[in-house]
């Protein structure tokens, strides 16, 4: 379900039976000549797509402005738009302190860029990330008033915690492609690996023509793309999206 499409019937069922809830995030970023700028964004979006004919869950509109950064190719002519994570950060928080108004409590949203080192961090996921913290602390506090993690109604927090469902649980953010998938499928900047999975989810924004005009180091490896190949990392992406949501849903 499209949240933008819900009629608020629909909103309170999808609260009651904790429907995970998924903001897909990304960045517009210079991939090369021959893909489009927004392959970061399309990867998660499209992925969603397929997602949703599988399994019961609510898509937020896409938040396509993140930090993008000039590292890999400089602006003009190129088309990357970058926003800094100290001005995401803000309007981040407001988004999921929002949500959690609404009465979500199965929030996550979903990156692809940047997230070969997701572990540590890179500025749009950590943006986010910092901003879930921050939107659950705030939203506790209005709600139970100063106090409320050492009131009596915390007490189980720590069994909580170990079983994973403790509100800090409520908004999760994630990497499209975890470290098992990269052991199996090629992570890169638009070469073989990102290629492929826009010929497979996207083919309209790769125009094969273009690979002769490429200058990058980076995009070498993409003459080697191909759907198949991108099918196999969109099966990888799909199944742990559905072990993922299933378990945090129940």
């Amino acid at each position: 379900m499209r949240f933008e499409l819900m009629l608020p019937h629909q909103i309170r069922d999808a609260i009651e039976r904790n429907l995970p809830v998924l903001l897909p995030l990304g960045v517009l970023e210079y991939h090369g000549e021959h893909m489009a700028v927004g392959m970061d964004m399309l990867a998660v979006t499209r992925i969603l797509d397929r997602l949703e004919q599988e399994l019961d869950i609510v898509i937020l509109p896409q938040f396509a402005y993140g930090a993008a950064s000039y590292a890999v190719e400089r602006p003009e002519g190129a088309g990357s738009v970058h926003v800094g994570a100290d001005k995401i950060l803000p309007i981040a928080e407001e988004i999921f302190f929002s949500l959690l108004r609404v009465g979500f409590r199965n929030i996550h949203g979903f990156i692809h860029h940047q997230t070969e080192n997701f572990t540590a961090g890179m500025p749009t996921d950590l943006a986010f990330k910092l901003a879930g913290r921050q939107a659950i602390f705030r939203f506790l506090e209005t709600q139970y008033g100063e106090g409320w993690w050492g009131s009596d109604r915390m007490r189980d927090y720590y069994t909580q915690h170990d079983e994973g469902i403790d509100p800090f649980n409520w908004i999760c953010v994630h990497p499209l492609m975890d470290e098992k998938i990269t052991q199996k499928y090629p992570f890169d900047h638009a070469g073989i690996g990102e290629t492929s999975l826009m010929m497979a989810l996207a083919p309209e924004v790769v125009d094969r023509d273009r690979f002769g005009d490429n200058s990058g180091w980076y995009t070498e490896s993409a003459k080697d793309a191909s759907a198949e190949l991108g099918e196999m990392g969109v099966g990888l992406i799909l199944d742990r999206l559905k072990e993922l949501l299933v378990r945090d849903a129940t």
